[in-house]
């Protein structure tokens, strides 16, 4: 057998160093497989954009050596992505009942018809190519998250998933220590390990907790009962029905993938709310205040999230009154600490009752800390270790962990995304790098926002844009009339005249400068316009606006 075969190869094509977009390439000779594939929220600084999900170009190039996607549970940054890429490069998937559900929802929206989804349950093993798949139950804020053991001839590679270790779960089900520790007394060759709460000591607190935060909400409030959480934390959204139906309260969904996705857990009975205590939301005026509960997206402060519609005003059935109580049962996803303070200080405004994490335990989270993620180690017992599912900072302070607990230092890899990870039983190496990055999704438009347009969008955004429009005869080449001058959000035209018919002028005179003017002049002349209506205008008010020349022929 040749060097190479004996060695296996991992790649994230993202979840590293960022929070979300998480997946990986494990390769093996001529097979290959995929962990996840998820998307992530778009930065402040990219205006317009809906989405942001993962270049697969090496995906697309290797299409033929994929065995299969292999996904660990079904939130966003682990499914998200899955309708862009499985349109360019089809595959079969494996998932536990909820993750293919939610997976199924996303490819008839997007109309994607023929992927063989394949349905596990922990315990499972599966085979594909040369791996071996082994599906693991852990605990984590949603429901069917498992961990992954991948083997090959060159080893065993274990992937966390997200997870907790939660003795006392919703669903009764605990995290599968017995077959963390089973593969650590057989021998792992690498562990792949989240690192999302790396920095909290102690133990994450089991959902349970916050049961009875609940239930003393509802005791306490005298009309509706708002509450905004993620739309796949189904656990918890069964908490709260349950905790509402105690005190009489009719449940009303409100948001697209709230709805969307209490409907497919009810189908599949993950989800139990008997019938009659379901109301629409055009039903609501139809009942008292104190006999509703909503259940409601928004809990990041989305701008088109049902809470943020309700808190100004804008949604075209709720608004928010004072004598509601709002609940936002989630942390701020890392970046979207402004949006959430917004919403939050606009509920207030509105006379809302508001409760959040700093005002009572409403959440708590689905990702390990220290403790547990100690514990798994010290099951797993890896020769290398690669920490992922974090920024740089905590996979930093992961791989410091990792070697408190007996890791060797040089048998730990911070990866870094498309970097080619090479190991085998004697060797550990960073051996290439293959095309990586982040592809923007606008609407319909895929890919087709990149660097320049998003330039050109914060340039309009923070100095507005002038239009310079003038007609020239097409036989002549005589100016015929103009230029005219319109701005867009550069200055308020009423109040700054003298600007604006000054850059006319100007404008004008370059035009007549050139006499008469054929059609191969014309691009100097729109570049010696834009340049000298710069200068005119950063001399006079120091601001820089977009201007674009048009020419016409009559």
């Amino acid at each position: 057998m040749a060097e190479s075969e004996h060695k296996i190869r991992i790649i994230p094509l993202g979840g590293v160093d960022e929070f979300g977009k998480n997946i990986t390439v494990v390769e093996y000779g001529e097979d290959m497989v995929v962990v996840d594939c998820g998307s992530i929220f778009p930065k402040e600084d990219m205006l317009g954009v809906d989405l942001v999900i993962p270049d697969v170009t090496y995906l697309i190039r290797n299409r033929e050596r994929i065995r299969g996607m292999l996904l660990t549970h079904g939130h966003e940054d682990h499914i998200g992505a899955t309708p862009y890429v499985l349109r360019q490069v089809p595959m079969p998937l494996y998932g536990t009942k909820l993750t293919l559900a939610l997976v199924d929802l996303k490819l008839k929206e997007h109309r994607i018809a023929g992927v063989p989804l394949n349905v596990v349950r922990p315990g499972d093993e599966i085979r594909l190519g040369c791996f071996e798949v082994r599906f693991i139950h852990v605990n984590h804020s949603i429901a069917g998250a498992v961990a992954l053991a991948i083997t090959c001839p060159a080893g065993t590679i274990v992937f966390s998933g997200d997870f907790k270790v939660d003795f006392t779960p919703i669903d009764g089900q605990v995290t599968d220590l017995a077959s963390f520790a089973e593969l650590g007394t057989k021998g792992v060759l690498a562990f792949l390990c989240e690192s999302t709460n790396i920095e909290r000591k102690g133990h994450t607190m089991s959902e349970t907790k916050i049961g009875q935060t609940f239930i003393d909400m509802f005791q306490q409030a005298k009309g509706r009962v708002i509450v905004a959480m993620f739309a796949s934390n189904i656990h918890r959204v069964q908490m709260v029905v349950d905790s509402a139906a105690m005190f009489g309260r009719r449940v009303c969904f409100v948001g697209r993938s709230m709805v969307n996705v209490t409907r497919v857990a009810m189908s599949i009975g993950e989800l139990s709310i008997p019938e009659e205590n379901l109301i629409d939301v055009d039903d609501l005026e139809n009942y008292a205040d104190e006999e509703i509960l909503v259940v409601t997206t928004g809990s990041q402060g989305e701008a088109m999230a049902g809470l943020t519609r309700m808190a100004y005003g804008e949604h075209r059935k709720l608004q928010i009154r004072p004598t509601d109580m709002v609940i936002l049962s989630a942390h701020p996803i890392p970046g979207n600490e402004k949006p959430v303070a917004r919403v939050i200080n606009q509920l207030y405004r509105c006379g809302a009752n508001v409760i959040y994490g700093q005002l009572g335990e409403v959440h708590v989270s689905g990702h390990a800390c220290q403790e547990e993620i100690k514990l798994l180690h010290a099951l797993v017992k890896p020769k290398y270790f690669l920490p992922i599912h974090g920024e740089y900072s905590k996979l930093w302070q992961h791989a410091e962990l990792a070697e408190a607990l007996g890791t060797r230092s040089e048998n730990i890899v911070i990866p870094e995304i498309g970097q080619v990870i090479e190991m085998s039983q004697d060797s550990l190496a960073i051996v290439g790098e293959v095309p990586t990055g982040g592809v923007l999704v606008d609407g319909l438009g895929i890919g087709d926002v990149g660097n320049v347009v998003l330039r050109d969008r914060k340039h309009l955004s923070q100095d507005g844009l002038i239009i310079v429009v003038m007609a020239i005869d097409r036989d002549s080449g005589a100016l015929v009339s103009g230029p005219d001058i319109i701005s867009r959000g550069f200055v308020y035209v009423r109040e700054n005249e003298d600007i604006i018919e000054c850059s006319r002028e100007l404008a004008r005179s370059i035009v007549l400068s050139y006499g008469q003017v054929d059609g191969s002049e014309w691009q100097n002349m729109k570049n010696r316009i834009k340049d000298e209506l710069h200068r005119y205008i950063f001399d006079k008010i120091k601001r820089n606006p977009m201007i674009l020349p048009i020419i016409m022929e009559i």
